[in-house]
């Protein structure tokens, strides 16, 4: 379409000349093995777990460098997100680094007027640029849309705390538009076999809150909420203090995608996968290809069975 529209001729004749042009050898296309690969796996990916889409990011530079890792899958998740998003999106944002650098990579110049809503409240001891009112704002200046933010934190100090927050009609406004949101762009933190996620690291933990995770059988945390090797929410004393929006009202969301990097999350992402918290997932090479060789091989039914 752009191609014609640039030669000022149909959609019709570009496809004619391209075809002659394949057959006379005029033009050929060449896919390089790594970027091969990667399409390869992500198919093998969306076919075995019943996903919407799988995209592996292809490898930058050494490839050994978590860094470039993270900014090579942020890069496909902002491409994703651009070309899936309609003016009737509203879209719900988690906080972290990989999303910031989603934001990063995004094309200022394409505007939908969207709604961008986030999805938990603030995490103080976080760098302000990753937390997700940040990045609600940094996506509604990019998209020249509306951001909505919960205008408190992400965890109180005891569940009545957190009742009566929920109660303040602001507040309870952004609740109201989790419902409607349509697409959701998160990360994952890993808590097994290590308790690699920031939330672990950073003091949003009190004393005693991880090891009680551990006893729950914690694998890891999505938009601030705890889950299990199934993928269910870990019946902790960090469920009721937490302002953030619920696993089955997350789950419900038509398009959740999932950005992430690390071979140190390949079994929190497993249970990610089996508790039907992602229909699009951006990944690594390696993530990837190790998903693969999952022995508890899903499939698209399986995943919908699981919570009917």
């Amino acid at each position: 379409g752009d191609i014609a529209k640039k030669l000022s001729v149909s959609p019709s004749t570009i496809s004619r000349l391209l075809k002659r042009a394949r057959e006379e050898r005029i033009v050929t296309f060449v896919i390089p093995q790594p970027y091969l690969e990667c399409i390869e796996i992500g198919d093998e990916l969306q076919r075995r777990y019943g996903l919407k889409e799988a995209i592996v990011a292809p490898p930058q530079g050494t490839g050994r460098d978590p860094e470039e890792t993270k900014r090579a899958v942020a890069l496909e998740g902002a491409r994703y997100v651009q070309r899936v998003i309609t003016d009737r999106d509203v879209l719900g944002v988690a906080w972290g680094g990989t999303m910031y650098h989603v934001i990063g990579h995004l094309n200022p110049c394409r505007k939908t007027a969207n709604e961008f809503v986030t999805l938990h409240g603030s995490i103080d001891c976080c760098d302000p640029k990753f937390d997700a009112k940040a990045l609600a704002s940094r996506l509604s200046m990019a998209f020249g849309g509306h951001p909505f933010s919960l205008e408190a934190r992400g965890l109180f100090g005891c569940a009545d705390e957190t009742r009566a927050m929920r109660r303040q009609k602001d507040i309870d406004a952004v609740f109201e538009k989790f419902r409607g949101v349509t697409l959701s762009l998160s990360g994952v933190g890993s808590l097994h076999p290590r308790a690699d996620s920031p939330l672990a690291r950073m003091g949003y933990l009190k004393d005693g809150e991880l090891e009680e995770l551990r006893h729950r059988g914690v694998y890891g945390d999505l938009v601030l909420r705890f889950f299990d090797r199934e993928g269910r929410e870990c019946d902790s004393s960090l469920k009721e203090k937490t302002l953030a929006i619920d696993l089955e009202t997350y789950r419900n969301i038509p398009t959740k995608i999932i950005v992430v990097s690390g071979m140190h999350k390949i079994e929190t992402l497993r249970a990610v996968i089996r508790g039907n918290l992602v229909d699009v997932l951006i990944v690594d090479r390696e993530l990837g290809k190790e998903l693969l060789h999952d022995p508890e091989k899903s499939t698209g039914e399986s995943r919908s069975d699981m919570h009917a």
